[in-house]
């Protein structure tokens, strides 16, 4: 038996050598081998395969691992389906390509695609004696492990396994082919090409590939820094990576390098000095993770996160989802985002400082700062650890990015941070922040109310007719803060934004159409974190019940941070092929949504917010003392369920939430970093004050600048201001007598009014939230 496996082992070596013979114009040579009957038969119709095979190979881009780059240049992860680095020839040391070559193929710089005198060499060893010795030369494996690469990444695990069989007759005409190619790879590449495609292909271990990361890997150093050992300890794990592990086999790799030195010696590439010492030293291993190859293993596993989820989106990267990541995993990307780790470590350090992770109270915060102008997302942190176990304060969601893109939430009612499009709407129709609005008369009691003093304005279909309305017959009960606005009373619209005045809110809703402030909310980006358009009813419209990702409300800020100018957020500011080709990002084009003089008017209005002693902040929340202009809104939702402060600066717009993930407890009578919210908690009381930090933190350094004035001019010194509202100079517009039309069409949903009510702080009032309010 064990003849007749010789026997077919030397006929295929045989017509192996006739084959690649013919394909190099060598025929004369081959027809004086000897060939005895059906060996000689085999031989000539193995010669018609061979010349019937294609012959193009070339050495296509091999799978690498991608880099995620924060804007500091900082790595954030290394994608990868294969943990390799690609470098050239003249990036791997000496010592390296001498190892390999001496222990694979030491004649590989002076024979062609097949070596005679290796071949002549196997055939004898196989007919004398009881061990199999292969004739393959460097450029041979480097066409079989190609193959079985590219099998590999194509998902095509059979012919991987194909790739390298050689058992039966396909198994031999596969091995012609890769014959085949090896001609044609000698007469289009040279050596050193070949070398270095090979050292860059094949695997050194687990799912180490290519010499750069090995060496990274196992010494934490370049493939250029390579010593003598070393290299003839990475040479020797190539024959068989699957059983010669430094970690869990270091005596059999220890036997196989020094195997190694002494071919090296035999071969004059060293002496007999450095071979005793290089064989005497131990394997010095100094395992080096480069970096983290999964996002969960990374310091800001949530940004990470959503890179890739944004990446999937891409189409220069694969026609689907899928084939993107595969091209993020495999391309070699250079990923360039827009995340300063020093800002995110601003948002951790100030939200925690607040409320911390852990907490009895069970709240959770998280905050993201977006650049006006770009929508480039700056940073972005939350109270919890990444983790796909969850537990208390352990979890895979990132509060910050809508559900819809991946790894995000469902989102969080925003509360009065939604007023934000209908002051937009207001001045786009005609009102100025001096504009004087009148509040509603009390003619209705709120739900749930125990007294019988009517404290909330009725509102009912005639107010809010069409698509974005109430149904027939369906009352809205709205009440105010305590203590309430004097019913008939009249306040301008900056101050009624700055203490977030509800019936008022609603009743201007009312005359500008609410599918018009639908409309607005909508060209600003705002969404439910589902990825659809907010629920067309008069409480998402006006107070924010609908559930919105941070992210979406900082850029919508962002927006008129920026002068008008809308950008979609993104996390990404470049992408870089393996080649160094800049690929073409989708999604990112910016377009003006606002006039400059309503951006300008929206962020005076804004302003008041934080200025105005009666407002939701009580006027204490200010940046730099003062001295740096900003702009805002406070949000909270039923039952303190929710609260939020998203504000800005010309360089940065912030949005930060403060709630329960899980559920809609109310925050009351709560605990947090050492302080007791007596009653229920409110933005202005808890997520300004974190925002304050986080801008005040984030700005430390950076020069004062002041907001484009509705001339179109942009101050350098601070503006003088002459009334309250920062805005006597404008001239009051009344809107037009007839209100824009919500909607001609029929069909009316119907939902559950709002019942909740949020004082500012500063307030006596401690009873249950009625209503949303900043």
């Amino acid at each position: 038996m064990r003849v007749a496996t010789r026997l077919g082992t030397v006929l295929s070596l045989i017509g192996a050598l006739i084959a690649t013979a013919v394909a190099m114009g060598l025929i004369a040579a081959c027809l004086a081998l000897p060939a005895l009957g059906a060996a000689g038969q085999a031989t000539n119709g193995s010669i018609k395969i061979f010349n019937d095979m294609p012959g193009s190979f070339a050495m296509n881009p091999l799978a690498q691992q991608s880099k995620i780059l924060a804007a500091d240049g900082s790595v954030l992860a290394t994608p990868f389906s294969q943990n390799r680095i690609v470098v050239p020839y003249d990036k791997i040391s000496q010592n390296m390509k001498n190892a390999q070559v001496a222990i694979e193929d030491e004649r590989f710089f002076e024979h062609g695609a097949i070596d005679p005198r290796g071949l002549t060499r196997a055939i004898v060893s196989n007919i004398f004696s009881n061990g199999t010795q292969g004739a393959s030369t460097l450029t041979q494996q480097y066409v079989k492990i190609a193959l079985q690469n590219q099998a590999l990444n194509a998902g095509n695990t059979k012919g991987a396994q194909e790739a390298v069989s050689r058992t039966g007759m396909e198994g031999y005409v596969r091995k012609l082919q890769q014959l085949k190619y090896a001609v044609t790879m000698e007469q289009k590449y040279t050596k050193p090409q070949i070398l270095d495609g090979y050292l860059n292909l094949v695997p050194y271990g687990g799912n180490i590939y290519g010499v750069e990361a090995a060496a990274l890997s196992y010494f934490g150093v370049h493939a250029s820094q390579l010593n003598l050992q070393q290299s003839a300890m990475m040479a020797g794990i190539v024959n068989e990576p699957g059983v010669l592990n430094p970690f869990m086999n270091p005596k059999g790799v220890l036997a196989r390098r020094n195997v190694v030195l002494g071919k090296m010696y035999q071969q004059k590439m060293i002496s007999r000095k450095q071979l005793i010492a290089a064989q005497n030293s131990p394997l010095g291993l100094h395992p080096t993770e480069a970096s983290s190859n999964s996002c969960a293993n990374s310091k800001y596993p949530y940004f990470c996160y959503y890179v890739i989820s944004w990446l999937e989106t891409q189409p220069a990267l694969g026609k689907s989802p899928r084939e993107r990541l595969a091209t993020l995993q495999s391309g070699g990307l250079t990923i360039k985002t827009s995340f300063s780790p020093k800002l995110a470590d601003v948002i951790n350090k100030q939200i925690r400082a607040k409320v911390p992770q852990g907490n009895s109270a069970d709240v959770q915060s998280a905050g993201v700062i977006v650049q006006p102008g770009t929508g480039l997302v700056l940073a972005s942190g939350q109270n919890t650890t990444y983790s796909n176990t969850g537990g208390d304060f352990n979890t895979a969601v990132n509060f910050n990015i809508p559900g819809s893109l991946g790894g995000g939430s469902a989102g969080f009612q925003i509360g009065s941070t939604q007023k934000l499009f209908a002051v937009i709407t207001a001045l786009e129709h005609g009102y100025t922040p001096d504009s004087l609005l009148t509040v509603p008369p009390y003619d209705a009691m709120s739900p749930g109310s125990t007294s019988r003093t009517y404290d909330a304005h009725a509102f009912t279909h005639q107010d809010f007719p069409g698509a974005c309305g109430l149904g027939q017959g369906e009352d809205w009960n709205l009440p105010n803060d305590v203590p309430e606005p004097a019913a008939g009373s009249k306040m301008t619209l900056s101050d009624a934004t700055a203490q977030s005045i509800n019936t008022i809110f609603a009743s201007l809703v009312s005359k500008l159409g609410a599918c018009n402030v639908l409309k607005t909310t909508t060209k600003l980006g705002v969404r439910m974190g589902n990825g659809s358009t907010i629920e067309a009813v008069p409480s998402s419209i006006v107070l924010g019940t609908s559930d919105v990702a941070p992210v979406d409300v900082a850029n919508a800020y962002a927006t008129i941070a920026s002068g008008g100018i809308y950008c979609p957020p993104r996390p990404v500011v470049s992408i870089t092929d393996g080649n160094g080709k800049q690929l073409k990002l989708a999604g990112t084009a910016c377009k003006r949504v606002l006039t400059k003089k309503v951006a300008a008017e929206t962020t005076q209005v804004l302003e008041s917010v934080l200025t105005n002693p009666a407002g939701t902040t009580n006027g204490d929340v200010l940046l730099d003392g003062g001295r740096r202009p900003a702009a805002g809104k406070t949000g909270t939702n039923d039952n303190a369920a929710n609260i939020w402060f998203a504000g800005y600066t010309p360089q940065m717009a912030t949005a930060v939430w403060v709630g329960h993930e899980k559920n809609t407890a109310p925050m009351k009578n709560i605990t947090l970093a050492g302080t007791f919210y007596k009653g229920y908690v409110f933005g202005g009381q808890l997520a300004a004050p974190i925002w304050e930090g986080i801008m005040n933190a984030a700005l430390e350094g950076q020069p004062i600048k002041y907001f484009m004035l509705p001339d179109g001019t942009t101050p350098t010194t601070a503006p003088s201001t002459t009334s309250s509202s920062s805005s006597s100079s404008y001239t009051y517009v009344p809107p037009s007598t007839t209100a824009p039309p919500s909607s001609t069409s029929s069909s009316v949903p119907t939902h559950e009014p709002t019942t909740t009510h949020s004082p500012p702080p500063g307030r006596t009032h401690t009873g249950p939230p009625k209503h949303h309010v900043g």
